[in-house]
């Protein structure tokens, strides 16, 4: 099928943190999911509302309306993420995923949703979310079922288990992990050329020893864990104040065309 108006939703990985910087300009999974959709068809028009640090009543309260209002034929909402990680109640979770979800599905348009790789196989502190971590992978499972959305189960990649598909931070993807994902996405759609080994493994790199391993995860506590506690505790976000870098419908220029 081809898509004319594309419309993505939700927090920092659809916004594609860490796939590009912050002066060249964030690319993501959604973006080029966005490409190779406009290479079957050149007249697609591409939003992105997403915006990082978003959890799911921030997506509902303020992308939800502005994205519907686009009339898009297909919507990308991976949402959730930030709830796991957050301690927010999953019941009001639920509650504000099933209105979002209801209300996209009321559109007539194509969802993308997914699950949310396993993140106790990268973050020292993975192991203590792993079951909201699942609990959230099936509320999308649910979610897909009842709604007849587009799933993309990123949890069952074994590729994004691997730390070299994760940025420094563990907490986004790489360009390459980045990449997988919107491999992923098109293979759930359907599109031609796309593959159903868009999870695979990567070639093996050899396991670093125990202590190179401590020092890396004492590293990344110090540099991205220890701020992000912060500004949980001050009720702040990396999003505050900031805006969509795509809030428009707008034609998709493919890198090196």
């Amino acid at each position: 099928m081809d898509y004319s108006r594309f419309v993505a939703i939700g927090d920092s990985q659809t916004e594609g943190m860490c796939d590009g910087d912050a002066r060249t300009g964030y690319r993501g999974w959604a973006d080029r999911l966005a490409e190779q959709l406009t290479v079957m068809n050149p007249d697609l028009r591409y939003a992105n509302l997403a915006v990082r640090g978003k959890n799911t009543r921030n997506t509902r309260d303020e992308q939800l309306e502005p994205a519907l209002a686009l009339d898009p034929d297909l919507i990308a909402a991976p949402l959730g993420m930030n709830d796991v990680i957050g301690r927010i109640d999953l019941a009001v979770v639920h509650a504000d995923l099933d209105y979002i979800y209801r209300r996209l599905a009321e559109s007539g348009a194509t969802v993308v949703i997914s699950t949310f790789p396993d993140v106790a196989q990268t973050i020292p502190f993975g192991t203590r979310i792993e079951q909201r971590l699942a609990a959230m992978n099936q509320m999308m499972r649910d979610f897909a079922e009842t709604y007849g959305f587009v799933l993309v189960d990123l949890y069952s990649a074994p590729v994004l288990s691997d730390l070299r598909s994760w940025s420094p931070d563990r907490l986004h993807a790489s360009p390459s992990g980045h990449d997988r994902f919107a491999a992923g996405a098109a293979f759930a759609l359907g599109l031609p050329g796309s593959s159903a080994d868009w999870g695979r493994p990567l070639p093996p790199a050899g396991d670093p020893n125990r202590v190179s391993r401590a020092l890396d995860d004492a590293r990344w506590f110090v540099a991205f864990f220890t701020p992000w506690l912060i500004r949980k505790i001050r009720g702040r976000s990396l999003g505050d104040g900031r805006t969509p870098k795509r809030p428009e419908l707008l034609p998709v220029v493919v890198p090196g065309t």
